[in-house]
């Protein structure tokens, strides 16, 4: 009987210990909660953590436009000048004499007609939204370039 006695009392210590230890640890665990659901006002927690971290949006450049056309050195530069500043497709370089003599002895009118048309590898208006007086800018400026 006292070998009953003495398990009881290890088994009732062991008990009071794991209450003890969990009386400790457990305030210890749980935290005072400040997370960011609880800053938006209740929402729930799930969907304030898989909100984006930045928002980007696109939109036109309306303020080109209002401002009139554009000079044909912009022009070459932004569009015309990714070919021809490289020969990229066959485009004849901008410095390559040579290569734009025929093309200049054909004349303003047929240049202005290539760049509208597309010709070869270069897409009408090279590929841009230009306006007939932008087209006459940058013809222009590539006859003045290429002499």
């Amino acid at each position: 009987m006292a070998e009953k006695h003495s398990s009881t009392s290890i088994m009732w210590a062991v008990i009071g210990i794991a209450i003890a230890l969990i009386a400790v640890i457990f305030p210890l665990t749980v935290k005072n909660s400040s997370s960011a659901a609880d800053a938006v006002g209740g929402n729930d927690e799930a969907d304030v953590r898989i909100q984006p971290v930045a928002k980007f949006e696109l939109a036109k450049a309306a303020a080109a436009a209002a401002s009139g056309p554009r000079d044909g050195a912009t022009i070459y530069n932004s569009i015309c000048g990714a070919c021809h500043n490289t020969g990229a497709a066959g485009a004849p370089k901008i410095d390559d004499k040579a290569a734009w003599a025929p093309r200049l002895a054909t004349g303003k009118a047929a240049l202005t007609n290539s760049v509208t048309n597309g010709k070869n590898a270069m897409p009408a208006k090279g590929g841009a939204t230009l306006s007939d007086e932008e087209i006459k800018n940058v013809v222009e400026y590539v006859m003045s370039k290429a002499k």
